[in-house]
C-alpha cells in the first residue's frame, strides 16, 4: 500500500461512517486531540491511527469554513506556503508539520499525515465507545468536536510498516523529552536567575507537586537525555521508567503495556515489575529478571546512536530570548501595553526590545512558538528483533551487546502542533509561577534542586 503520510495530503475517497466506529480503539489524548488506533482489517487503515479534534466544553463549537488565524497570526505565518488558506485546525496542523517541523527534524522522522473525511455519526459513535476509557478530567474538559468533517490519518509509529500483517513482535517507547537546555538570555530578570542552573522541567515538578497534580517528583532530568553521553542517556531512561508520569509509555504490538493513558496528571501504570519481565519474553533474549534492564539499555543505546535529539535540541534553541524576552516582542505585535513592563526593572531591561521593527518582533515570536512545539512534542522509538542472518537493511539496526541480539529500530516525532499566538501570555504567566514557586520552596526548605526537595519532604519538613 502506498504510504499515506506523503503527498497527496488529502483523500476524499476515504470516508469513515458510523459502521466503522467499532474498528477504532482509544490510544490516548492531549489537550487538543484524541488519538484512535485501528484494529480492523481494511488495507487502507491497517497500521494507522487517526487524530480527532477536541472542543473545550467551555467554548462553543463553530462550523468550519472561516479562517483559523487571527489578524496577527496571519502576519506571523504569512511566508509559510498555503498555511493561511487553511480553514480547519486539522489542515493547519498537517501543513505546519510538513512545511515547518519536517525540515527542522528530518522528513524521515516526521509524518504529516493525510486528511480523510469522517461523518458526524462516526464521531458521535466513537465518543460513546471511548468515554469509559478516557481520564475523567479529560472528559470534564473537552469532547470530540463532532462538527469537524475530517480527521488526520497518520502511521501508527508503535508498529513497523506491514509488521501487523506479518505478526512480527514490535515494542515501542513514547517519550516526551521536554526542554533540553538551560536558557542564558540577558532578558531573564535578576530574581529569576535560577532558570540558568535548574531546568524548567525540574522546577515545574516542584510546582505540580505543591499543587497536588503529581504525587511524587520525577527523577528525570532532560539535560541527561539531551547530553549526547551514552551513560547519561541511560540514566535518563531509567529515571523515566521509574517515574513515568506522562513522559514515558511503552507499547507492545501497538497495545499500551506501561504508562498512563491521558497524560498530564498522575495515573496508574499498567505493568510493573515481574509483569513487565513476562511481557519481554520472546523479545529480549535475556534471563528472567534481566530483561527490563536490558530493554532500557537498548532504548538508551538506540537514542544515542540515532542522533535525533540533536536536531530536536536545535529546534528548541530557536528560543533565543526565553519567554521573558519574547513576551515583549509579542506585545509589539498585538499593539497592547506590555504587562511584563509593569515592573520598573523589567521595563529598563527590555527597553531595546520595544524599539525593534515589527518584522523583528514577528521573527522572535515565530521562532519562540516553533521552539515551543519542539519542547512539547514527543517521539516514538520502535524495535523489532532481527532474525539471525537476516541480510535486509530496510531500517537502522542496533545491537544489545550483553546478549548479542540485534534489533531494527525507527524514530518518529509526534504531537508537532502549532502553538496559537494567544498562548504567549499563558507561557509568560506560567513561567513566572513556576520560578516563583521554586524560589519560595527554596527559601522555605533550603533546597537547591528537586532531589533536595524530595529529601525534605521525606523527612517531614
Amino acid at each position: 500500500m502506498q504510504e499515506v503520510s506523503r503527498l497527496p495530503t488529502e483523500c476524499t475517497e476515504l470516508v469513515l461512517e458510523e459502521k466503522d466506529a467499532a474498528d477504532w480503539i482509544y490510544r490516548g489524548e492531549g489537550a487538543a486531540n484524541l488519538v484512535l488506533a485501528y484494529k480492523g482489517s481494511s488495507p487502507s487503515f491497517v497500521g494507522k491511527v487517526i487524530r480527532l479534534q477536541k472542543a473545550p466544553k467551555n467554548i462553543s463549537q463553530s462550523m468550519n469554513g472561516t479562517s483559523v488565524f487571527s489578524v496577527q497570526e496571519c502576519l506571523l505565518w504569512k511566508d509559510t506556503n498555503d498555511l493561511l488558506s487553511s480553514t480547519s485546525k486539522e489542515n493547519v496542523g498537517q501543513l505546519y508539520s510538513l512545511h515547518i517541523m519536517s525540515p527542522l527534524l528530518g522528513s524521515e522522522h516526521v509524518d504529516p499525515g493525510m486528511r480523510i473525511l469522517v461523518s458526524k455519526e462516526f464521531l458521535e459513535s466513537v465518543e460513546k465507545n471511548v468515554l469509559c476509557q478516557r481520564p475523567a478530567w479529560r472528559v470534564d474538559a473537552a469532547n470530540i468536536n463532532i462538527l469537524c468533517d475530517s480527521a488526520l490519518l497518520v502511521s501508527d509509529h508503535s508498529v513497523f510498516p506491514h509488521g501487523i500483517l506479518k505478526e512480527e513482535p514490535c515494542i515501542s517507547v513514547e517519550i516526551k523529552p521536554k526542554c533540553g537546555f538551560l536558557p542564558s538570555s540577558r532578558f531573564i530578570a535578576e530574581g529569576n536567575f535560577i532558570k540558568r542552573s535548574i531546568t524548567r522541567f525540574r522546577m515545574h515538578q516542584v510546582l505540580k507537586h505543591h499543587e497536588g497534580e503529581i504525587s511524587q517528583i520525577s527523577e528525570y532530568d532532560p539535560l541527561d537525555l539531551f547530553s549526547g553521553s551514552s551513560e547519561r542517556i541511560h540514566k535518563a531512561i531509567k529515571a523515566l521508567f521509574t517515574t513515568p508520569q506522562n513522559n514515558f509509555r511503552i507499547f507492545l504490538n501497538s497495545s499500551l503495556i506501561f504508562g498512563g493513558l491521558g497524560g498530564g496528571r498522575d495515573s496508574t501504570d499498567f505493568v510493573m515489575g515481574e509483569s513487565f519481565e513476562d511481557k519481554m519474553e520472546g523479545i529480549i533474549r535475556a534471563d528472567y529478571g534481566l530483561r527490563t534492564a536490558s530493554f532500557l539499555q537498548l532504548v538508551a543505546e538506540a537514542i544515542f546512536r540515532s542522533g535525533v535529539l540533536d536536531r530536536l535540541l536545535e529546534a528548541q534553541k530557536l528560543d533565543l530570548l526565553d519567554i521573558e524576552g519574547a513576551i515583549h516582542a509579542y506585545y509589539n505585535i498585538v499593539s497592547q501595553p506590555c504587562v511584563a513592563c509593569r515592573d520598573l526593572a523589567v521595563r529598563e531591561l527590555s527597553h531595546s526590545l520595544h524599539s525593534i521593527s515589527l518584522e523583528e518582533s514577528l521573527k522572535i515570536v515565530r521562532d519562540y512558538l516553533v521552539a515551543a512545539t519542539a519542547k512539547d512534542c514527543s517521539f516514538m522509538i520502535s524495535f523489532r528483533p532481527r532474525e539471525d542472518g537476516d541480510p535486509s537493511l530496510s531500517h537502522r539496526t542496533v545491537c544489545l551487546e550483553p546478549i548479542n541480539q540485534n534489533f531494527d529500530y525507527k524514530v518518529n516525532f509526534i504531537d508537532l502542533d502549532l502553538k496559537p499566538l494567544k498562548k504567549m501570555l499563558y507561557y509568560y504567566e506560567l513561567d513566572q509561577k513556576i520560578v516563583s514557586c521554586y524560589n519560595q520552596m527554596n527559601k522555605e526548605h533550603g533546597i537547591s534542586d528537586t532531589k533536595s526537595m524530595e529529601r525534605s519532604e521525606a523527612a517531614g519538613i
